[in-house]
């Protein structure tokens, strides 16, 4: 079974449509018990970074996570905003913690670069390495759907999967151990992001 967390902040329906198309159960869920009994995790995420986390730390969501995804290491996919929180901090109308589990910050796309903001729409992503998370995938075969203000630093570049360039190159995906996360959204990315999807059910690290 699969669990999507829900906070309060995700595009759940669309996601949880896809999950089905698959052919794979899954539930919408903030019960530490379902989370427990699940297989693996999605983190979706829409909206801003201090409501989100605020909402995650309010049902206690941080320590259920932390339980099952660092310390049992059940496999978790983080998505836009659930990538976002896995961040040490966030800018995002103030100074924000998150959870902390991967070393980067999130930021704002600087207007000096004159580019629309947020950035939505289909962009190309380029793979910094092989991943089960994009097997399957053909070299054309590299367009995803985002729709973000903010993008994540990682401190540590052998995190990352995955660039887009909009305006500069920022991280499209990352992998931390069992945990794996997009700046795009999979369940809005038609085949390709199916694929994904498909390739993380399939995953076990």
């Amino acid at each position: 079974m699969i669990a999507i967390i829900d906070y309060g902040m995700g595009n759940i329906r669309s996601l949880s449509n896809a999950i089905e198309y698959i052919g794979r159960d899954v539930v919408v869920t903030s019960d530490p018990r379902v989370i427990k009994d699940a297989n693996k995790l999605i983190l979706p995420g829409v909206g801003a970074f201090g409501d989100a986390i605020n909402a995650i730390r309010e049902k206690g969501l941080d320590e259920i996570l932390y339980k099952d995804v660092v310390e049992k290491k059940k496999p978790m996919l983080g998505i836009c905003l659930g990538l976002q929180l896995l961040a040490l901090s966030s800018d995002e109308h103030g100074f924000h913690k998150g959870l902390g589990w991967l070393k980067a910050e999130v930021t704002k796309f600087d207007p000096a670069l004159r580019i629309k903001i947020p950035h939505i729409g289909w962009n190309d992503i380029c793979y910094t390495e092989p991943h089960p998370l994009f097997r399957g995938l053909k070299n054309n075969e590299r367009a995803f759907y985002f729709v973000h203000s903010f993008y994540i630093k990682c401190k540590n570049p052998e995190d990352i999967l995955a660039t887009c360039n909009y305006g500069i190159d920022f991280t499209a995906a990352i992998c931390l151990d069992n945990i794996v996360a997009t700046q795009f959204h999979p369940e809005k990315s038609q085949d390709n992001g199916i694929q994904v999807l498909k390739n993380f059910l399939k995953w076990n690290p």
